[in-house]
């Protein structure tokens, strides 16, 4: 397969429109067949479910061209297994696991010539997401739904790569004790949307958001999850049942243990307990691990040990290793690596 003609190493993080995407609707109580469309324009009814009560769920993941040539992508059915819980607590009807994993399968192979070479830095990033696309006036769940999965090549989420971030601590809140924060609901971001901004004006990468009950755990950022190194070596991220569950940091937890034979936990993290951390990293499938440098509270700058300058040596090692696997140089564990044929 001939790749396309992109300037690969030079991709920011952005849409880049490739030839086919996947479409399957509800209706009547149950899914079509779903199948490949080369139109990437959808029309909606001015009352649409999702215009008018943001019904809408997404998900997030990649494929890669491996050393040898292979394209893989990583981990499919933990996606389907996300979408379909998050459907469940929105009232959509889940769209079925397997049928997902199929689908993801379709649209890779169909778009093969836009999955970046290896070596380039560049992925190939799918989005599948859903929505009520019937008139609803009154506040109620759709009748019906369309499923949708799109992909575009896509470099570095943030600008300076692995160069390590500055954070603030932010004053509003990302979700609330009991409510969508452990979804991946397109509502959650929205909400978002106004604090990142604020923060970038400020001159912050990112927010880190503390639980909204009491304001001394950490919880995530708008778009990853934390992972800290503890002065020990230990790895720790936090545990809440208002962050989301990241496909990327549950991986990171279990290459720790069982490839670099680290301790492992996921636990309530106290922001007093920030300061004492040797090593900071946001990880997601967007950015895997963006390691953190420095974190600001109100004007109080919380500095790691790790520095400014390069990836601290644990997270390093975390990051290079589940790279290592994506891209097929480490053999990787039962069921992560689903190949496109």
């Amino acid at each position: 397969m001939e790749k396309k003609d992109l300037d690969w190493a030079s991709l920011g993080f952005g849409y880049v429109q490739t030839e086919q995407r996947y479409v399957s609707n509800f209706k009547d109580g149950k899914w079509d067949e779903g199948g490949l469309t080369t139109d990437a324009n959808i029309v909606l009814n001015e009352c649409a479910g999702v215009l008018q009560y943001a019904q809408t769920c997404f998900e997030g993941l990649k494929a890669y061209t491996t050393e040898d040539g292979r394209i893989v992508t990583f981990r499919p059915d933990l996606n389907a297994d996300r979408m379909y819980t998050t459907a469940q607590r929105l009232e959509m009807p889940p769209f079925p696991k397997e049928k997902f994993v199929e689908a993801v399968k379709a649209v890779v192979k169909a778009n093969a010539a836009y999955v970046p070479p290896y070596g380039s830095g560049a992925t190939l990033y799918l989005r599948p997401y859903m929505f009520g696309s019937n008139p609803v006036i009154g506040v109620k769940p759709a009748t019906e739904y369309q499923f949708r999965i799109f992909c575009t090549p896509v470099g570095p989420y943030f600008k300076g790569g692995a160069k390590p971030l500055t954070l603030c601590v932010s004053d509003f809140d990302r979700a609330a004790p009991h409510g969508t924060g452990n979804i991946k609901a397109g509502l959650n971001y929205a909400m978002s949307l106004h604090p990142i901004v604020e923060a970038h004006k400020a001159g912050y990468a990112e927010n880190m958001y503390l639980d909204a009950a009491t304001r001394t755990k950490v919880e995530e950022t708008g778009g990853a999850n934390f992972l800290f190194v503890t002065k020990d070596g230990k790895v720790v991220t936090p545990k809440s049942n208002s962050i989301l569950p990241s496909i990327t940091r549950r991986s990171l937890m279990i290459v720790a243990k069982e490839y670099l034979g680290l301790e492992a936990e996921e636990r309530e993290i106290y922001f007093d307990e920030v300061k004492d951390f040797a090593e900071c990293g946001l990880c997601g499938t967007a950015a895997v691990i963006s390691p953190v440098g420095k974190i600001v509270d109100h004007g109080k700058e919380i500095c790691f040990p790790s520095g400014m300058d390069e990836m601290g040596p644990i997270t390093r090692k975390l990051y290079d290793t589940l790279t290592g696997i994506q891209m097929g140089r480490l053999d990787p564990p039962e069921g992560w690596i689903v190949e496109i044929k």
